[in-house]
């Protein structure tokens, strides 16, 4: 979406309770792999539950013009057959990668190891975000990249003959840099290795390991871990259930936590214990949060979950370790915070200023707006709720951000007085179904 296109300002009324069950879409980080990995295996892969959000539809249009064969059936469920390692075709047209920056940075690295040239552009909101941190090891490896100044796109990557394996320790905690190099890796002779000093999303080892290939990790001497993947090995097509996502899910369940006489009962929710910081948190200020039925469905541990709003919430400090599980879901714990009863500290969160916006600064400035009290740092966020509504009453800015969208959308659930956002398109992105879920469990959200 450029500036210059219409927006869609939605506002959120006051809700008289959250309740019944709550079906979310499936989890975008696995369906963003499970595309790209069936369109390079041999053989087809079928996938169930895929999210049809744009984000990742984005990603299925990018490898179908690599040359993977990538079908959508009746019944729901999506096919994928594959090119092989090395068999990705030049890209005729230009890679628009839309709003998602995973779309992006993964490719990024899955094209490089091929010896050919793509070029990626995106929205107003995504040609804004740096890719230097992918850029700097990817080049290592033999990728030339040219972009914009600042690491931006539109940029155009160019991959050797042979891309070189190489081992790279990530300066930041990112899984998606981790997942860059190690796709381009599966092209490379020989090991490349990632060295990770605080422990990321560890979906696109789960999911190489799924289909075939070796993958290897190693608890280092001073603590961090080595994951290293073993290049030229073919993948072999397997079929994927995608879990529920965690990042969606954690819109309701926050909204029947801070909204009295409320429950929603959640299934098959992905609980990989680095995308879980959110409900261990949660749980810590004390929600009324049941866990049942845990299960491992395609290599990742899921459950179902039942959610009532019958606790006041309690601020905490959020140990700073459980930031990488957490990092997507800060927006939305922000909203919580602001219903606790105390003071709710959050640190280590420079990662939320390069997001699909400076999600940090957004939402100490659409807070602040809504009358909540806190401070904002470098990288803190330092909120002091009472335990009551805040006022509400305002439009705020999203910045074509779908995480600061729908959490705003899901304080205006509670806020005295209604709270506007400025554009609901964004959240197409993730999750496309969210208004009228939530409308369906008794919000009140319409066009302003």
């Amino acid at each position: 979406m450029s500036n210059n296109e219409i927006k869609t300002p939605f506002v959120s009324s006051k809700a008289s309770g959250i309740n019944g069950p709550t079906p979310i879409p499936g989890d975008k980080s696995i369906s963003h792999r499970a595309l790209m990995f069936g369109g390079l295996a041999i053989g087809e892969t079928k996938i169930e539950g895929l999210l049809e959000g744009e984000d990742v539809i984005r990603t299925a249009d990018a490898m179908r013009s690599m040359g993977a064969i990538i079908k959508k059936h009746d019944d729901g469920s999506w096919t994928c057959n594959g090119v092989g390692i090395g068999g990705l075709r030049e890209p005729e047209n230009v890679l628009d990668m839309g709003n998602s920056g995973t779309s992006t940075r993964l490719l990024m690295g899955l094209i490089g190891g091929h010896p050919i040239t793509a070029t990626f552009t995106g929205d107003a909101s995504l040609t804004k975000r740096p890719m230097n941190r992918v850029i700097k090891p990817l080049s290592q490896m033999g990728i030339e990249v040219s972009s914009r100044e600042g690491g931006k796109l539109p940029l155009t990557t160019k991959g050797p003959q042979t891309v070189q394996p190489i081992e790279y320790r990530l300066p930041v905690a990112s899984a998606q840099v981790k997942s860059a190099v190690m796709l381009s890796g599966l092209s490379a002779p020989g090991k490349t290795t990632v060295i990770e000093e605080k422990p990321t999303r560890d979906h696109t080892e789960n999911m190489l390991r799924h289909f075939g290939v070796r993958v290897e990790s190693e608890k280092l001497d001073d603590g961090s871990d080595a994951i290293s993947v073993y290049g030229q090995q073919d993948l072999k097509a397997a079929n994927i259930n995608v879990p529920s996502d965690p990042s969606s899910a954690a819109f309701p369940t926050v909204a029947a936590l801070i909204n009295e006489n409320s429950e929603i009962t959640l299934n098959n929710i992905l609980m990989n214990d680095r995308r879980n910081g959110l409900y261990t948190t949660l749980i810590e200020m004390g929600a009324d949060i049941t866990v049942t039925n845990e299960r491992t469905e395609g290599g990742e541990p899921v459950c179902d979950m039942v959610v009532t709003g019958k606790n006041k919430l309690k601020g905490i400090t959020v140990p700073e370790d459980r930031v990488p599980s957490m990092i997507d879901e800060f927006p939305i714990l922000a909203v919580a915070a602001s219903l606790a009863e105390g003071t709710t500290y959050m640190s280590g969160l420079e990662e939320l200023r390069v997001k699909e916006s400076d999600r940090l600064l957004m939402m100490y400035q659409g807070l602040k707006a809504c009358g909540v009290d806190l401070e904002m740092g470098e990288d803190t966020l330092t909120i002091h709720g009472n335990g009551t509504p805040p006022k509400g009453g305002t439009k705020v800015e999203t910045a074509l951000d779908h995480r600061i969208a729908m959490s705003f959308l899901i304080l205006g659930t509670v806020s005295e007085e209604p709270i506007t956002i400025d554009d609901v398109a964004p959240i197409q992105t993730s999750f496309p179904n969210f208004v009228d879920l939530l409308n369906g469990l008794g919000a009140d959200l319409k066009a302003a």
